[in-house]
């Protein structure tokens, strides 16, 4: 993604959790929904739950999935488990088991959302 209309502050901040979030943000960004936990819900197991969930507050919080969707800080990760329900958030090491299970997580979160890429959209003319 072009970033030359960004500082250089900016750009290094972009697309990543610079600071832990504090309980307000974690609220507000991070709260699964019942159409966000019915959309986890088609998961089986823990692991993939969570890092299914994990995906879907990252791109929503900060724009854009995380080229190690598991790179979050711990009480993202405690708050988006508590969430769930599940007792071991370390369970989600397991999530990247399978290389593929990532990337079709986040194309169904694009898709079921109806994210599209900004390069797609650029040119678009917004009238309200």
């Amino acid at each position: 993604m072009p970033v030359e209309f960004l500082t250089d502050e900016q750009a290094a901040r972009y697309g990543r959790f610079v600071e832990v979030p504090s309980r307000a943000e974690l609220d507000r960004l991070c709260f699964l929904d019942d159409a966000d936990r019915a959309l986890v819900a088609r998961r089986r197991g823990d692991a993939s739950r969570l890092g299914f969930a994990l995906q879907l507050v990252t791109v929503r919080s900060l724009g854009t999935f995380l080229i190690d969707p598991l790179d979050v800080p711990t009480a993202v990760l405690d708050f988006v488990a508590e969430q769930l329900a599940i007792a071991d958030p370390s369970c989600v090491k397991s999530y990247l088991t399978r290389r593929s299970t990532r990337f079709e997580h986040a194309g169904e979160i694009t898709r079921e959302r109806g994210y599209r890429e900004f390069s797609a959209v650029e040119g678009d003319v917004c009238l309200s």
